[in-house]
């Protein structure tokens, strides 16, 4: 493999190449966070009902999660650069789609579409940084620069795109990409080198396609739980079934993409459930908070992006204070001390949707908003070193690849739960059936905490 950053080089070209394959991550993000704030203006142009809305974000997580799998196997075999360069232009011909959509079903299609080409567009980023910057210091300084560019994509997501929608209207927030889909078509072949591994690893189609399946059938069934108690049990009896039978195929696999055997163990199982607790507490909650601040109080999109900030700017100042409390508390405390904060914070939220009096109603939206937003900061992070210190050394790859899908699989799911439970009037006070659903959620996942050792964050320090 070539390197075409010297090994200890850390200089403006460095800087530009860390920033412009960080702008990668950035849009990825955004086209997450930022659609929250106009899926009432995008479900009231293109007529998506109340329960359809949650397919705004699952039909990008599904379709990101589904195509990872595949992106990175193609890094490797035909090139980290070439499938950065891919999944730009594949991200910039969705949005562009998004933005020029007429009506509900081409809309989510184009929305699938984005969430595959994001998927290429992140994985070749992360791969090239990963390669192009082989001394430990210039790489961290380079994964450092595009989590601050992811994080603030995730922090200030939803204010710029309220911002935007109110200016512009909510095509633009698709159509904003292009320059920057634009930009890094320029910029890329020009500062980074082709990149690729000599392997023969086989790609197991049919079990990215079984997993994908399995995945969208459970949030479908999840979503028709208020029309037909009798088609949401079908739907999650097909979804188990397509996952047991994904995971007798990779236990047949010489290769698997996800070994069982590796995470088969309780602690693993509580992270994995950790994870799917703050996707549902936190990330899915998001999704209708501008709905609720909409509803109670009646602010617009710019507006209720900027009452976000209350619960999204933790995730860009705590997670430093996440990794100081996890070497003094252990991250079995630190975890359980975290959701703690998220499920009171989801209570703190349904006391406000129950509140008539205007004034305690926004004191309790913030400080539910405040407290989701600290709980979540603290552990997210803290997640993927825990995954990382369970799995086996050669592992790893594999294990980073099981903290993405726990994590989209749990915001997915979760986004789709919500959406299920969310009142068809938008009524204020219908908001605390999902609000006390994602306290509940949060709550198991301080019930989780049992199945991590105590000592966990002390082993993975000693093998650090």
């Amino acid at each position: 493999m070539q390197h075409f950053l010297e090994d200890d080089a850390w200089n403006a070209r460095s800087r530009l190449t860390a920033a412009t394959l960080g702008l990668g991550a950035f849009l990825a993000n955004f086209d997450v966070t930022s659609v929250v704030v106009v899926m009432p203006a995008i479900g009231t142009d293109l007529g998506v009902p109340v329960d359809g809305l949650a397919w705004i974000v699952d039909a990008y997580s599904i379709a990101f999660t589904a195509t990872l799998l595949v992106a990175g196997a193609l890094a490797d075999r035909f090139g980290r650069r070439r499938t950065l360069i891919i999944g730009n232009a594949w991200f910039l011909l969705a949005s562009l789609a998004c933005g020029l959509a007429w009506n509900s079903p081409f809309f989510l299609m184009a929305r699938a579409a984005q969430g595959g080409g994001a998927a290429f567009l992140v994985t070749g980023a992360f791969a090239l940084i990963a390669s192009a910057f082989p001394a430990p210091g210039p790489r961290a300084r380079a994964f450092g620069i595009v989590g601050v560019v992811s994080g603030v994509a995730m922090a200030l997501g939803p204010s710029l795109g309220g911002v935007i929608s109110s200016e512009l209207g909510w095509r633009w927030i698709f159509l904003a990409n292009l320059p920057f889909c634009a930009l890094i078509a320029l910029v890329v072949p020009r500062i980074v080198a082709e990149m690729r591994d000599d392997t023969d690893k086989p790609l197991d189609w049919l079990g990215v396609v079984i997993l994908t399946l399995a995945l969208g059938l459970v949030i479908d069934a999840i979503l028709e739980a208020r029309h037909s108690l009798i088609r949401m049990a079908i739907g999650l009896a097909a979804g188990a079934g397509l996952v047991a039978l994904f995971t007798v195929r990779q236990r047949r696999q010489p290769r698997p993409m996800l070994d069982p055997a590796v995470f088969a163990s309780r602690p693993m199982a509580g992270v994995a459930a950790l994870l799917l607790a703050v996707s549902a507490g936190y990330w899915a909650v998001l999704v209708y908070l501008p709905l609720f601040l909409g509803s109670a109080f009646g602010w617009t999109a710019r507006s209720a992006g900027l009452g976000l900030l209350a619960a999204t700017l933790p995730m860009l100042v705590i997670p430093p204070f996440g990794g100081r409390l996890a070497s003094r508390l252990g991250w079995r405390r630190l975890f359980a001390s975290a959701l703690t904060l998220v499920a009171i914070g989801g209570c703190a939220l349904a006391v406000a949707a129950l509140t008539e009096a205007r004034v305690p109603a926004v004191a309790w939206a913030f400080a539910g908003m405040m407290l989701i937003g600290i709980g979540a900061a603290l552990s997210h992070p803290q997640l993927s070193g825990a995954v990382m210190a369970l799995a086996p050394a050669e592992a790893s790859g594999m294990a980073s690849a099981v903290t993405v899908i726990a994590r989209q699989a749990g915001f997915a799911m979760g986004v789709a739960a919500l959406g299920a439970l969310a009142p068809f009037d938008l009524a204020a006070a219908g908001f605390v059936w999902p609000f006390g659903f994602a306290a509940v959620a949060s709550a198991c996942g301080v019930l989780a905490c049992l199945l991590l050792p105590a000592s966990l964050n002390r082993r993975h320090r000693a093998g650090a």
